[in-house]
């Protein structure tokens, strides 16, 4: 029995979150990524009613989603009509409830050497705060919260 899908599989990492657009930005900046513009796919469905006004918002001075939006990496393709990423994202959706547990899943981020301490200044001006420093025979890293307090470790 072959337990290998036919080809490998895309995938994109969704993160529940209160305010996604916000979300997005902090994650854009955090990671050198884009946030995608769907403005011209959300124009198109305003026009033809097929998204009530209420589900869209301004982000930056377009037109987008109002409960979902995504982030790039900038060097990955992306289908120029609707503004969808077709590699490394993130997508942030809108949720009523507020995290109340310990993710399951988490980023690490690797600034490269002697980078960490900078990295985490830099986080932190971003909106980030600083959960805990490890020190172990494994290695050393900081935990570390996103502005929604989703946990995240910079190595």
């Amino acid at each position: 029995m072959n337990t290998r899908p036919a080809a490998p599989v895309h995938f994109k990492l969704v993160v529940d979150s209160g305010d996604p657009h916000a979300q997005a930005d902090f994650w854009a900046a955090a990671l050198g990524y884009e946030a995608e513009d769907n403005s011209a796919l959300v124009r198109r469905l305003l026009q033809l009613g097929a998204l009530p006004a209420e589900a869209a918002v301004d982000h930056h001075g377009r037109p987008a989603f109002r409960d979902l939006i995504a982030v790039r990496h900038p060097d990955d393709p992306y289908d120029a009509d609707s503004g969808t990423g077709l590699g490394r994202r993130l997508l942030f959706q809108r949720v009523p409830e507020a995290k109340t547990g310990k993710n399951r899943l988490h980023l690490d981020l690797h600034p490269g050497d002697g980078r960490r301490d900078g990295e985490v200044e830099r986080l932190e001006g971003l909106g980030a705060s600083v959960l805990r420093r490890v020190k172990e025979p494994a290695g050393e890293w900081v935990v570390m919260a996103d502005p929604e307090g989703n946990e995240f470790c910079v190595h």
